[in-house]
């Protein structure tokens, strides 16, 4: 499955880079394919292990902000890997 994610500090102040530098260090840390862009951070895995990246993001925000929102968008396909890069060369391919 894919999951695009935003994790956003509330009540925190106008600079949150570093905050969501933190969600963005878990993601990475997992060891899960990723990708990071101004809106949101997407990652490839199983249900499971996906989830729980989101919420041990989210938590490690949550840890230095008084609020946080959560958007969460999910392409569920068993089966199938790849994905992440996958979805991009294909509108890629029909843009030449």
């Amino acid at each position: 499955m894919l999951v695009a994610f935003s994790v956003t500090p509330l009540r925190a102040g106008e600079e949150v880079g570093e905050l969501v530098a933190e969600a963005v260090r878990v993601v990475r840390a997992s060891g899960l394919p990723n990708r990071t862009d101004a809106m949101f951070t997407t990652i490839e895995g199983e249900w499971d292990e996906v989830m729980a990246v989101v919420k041990d993001a989210t938590d490690a925000v949550a840890a230095r902000a008084p609020r946080v929102g959560l958007v969460v968008k999910a392409d569920i396909r068993p089966g199938v890997t790849g994905a992440l890069d996958g979805k991009v060369e294909s509108v890629e391919r029909h843009l030449r």
